[in-house]
């Protein structure tokens, strides 16, 4: 199963290795689309995730302030998050299905 993320029409994100806590997938920081992320200063805490920081997402020079985030030193209860991004903010998680073997590569 690919999962993309996608803000004003673009994938700023794919993976097939997401991990899915309190409803959001957490996308690996390898398949984040560096060009569309900036940081932000802005900080969060979660009682059992630990300290959040944010990206801004910015796509043909429109911005969506602190979109994606993540923990850069998450608690114990939340490791399987550390190295991961999710997003909210309008950002468009979408399940995509695998196309089997032999595919024509063609949507449908």
């Amino acid at each position: 199963m690919t999962v993309r993320a996608v803000w004003n029409g673009t994938v700023i994100a794919e993976s097939d290795d997401t991990v899915v806590v309190e409803g959001n997938h957490y996308f690996p920081a390898g398949a984040l689309r560096r060009e569309y992320f900036s940081d932000s200063s802005t900080h969060t805490l979660c009682p059992w995730k630990g300290l959040a920081s944010y990206h801004t997402v910015t796509v043909d020079g429109v911005s969506n302030p602190d979109a994606a985030w993540f923990y850069p030193h998450p608690s114990l209860l939340a490791r399987k998050v550390r190295s991961r991004v999710a997003f909210w903010r309008g950002v468009e998680v979408q399940v995509v299905a695998d196309e089997p073997a032999g595919g024509t590569g063609v949507s449908r």
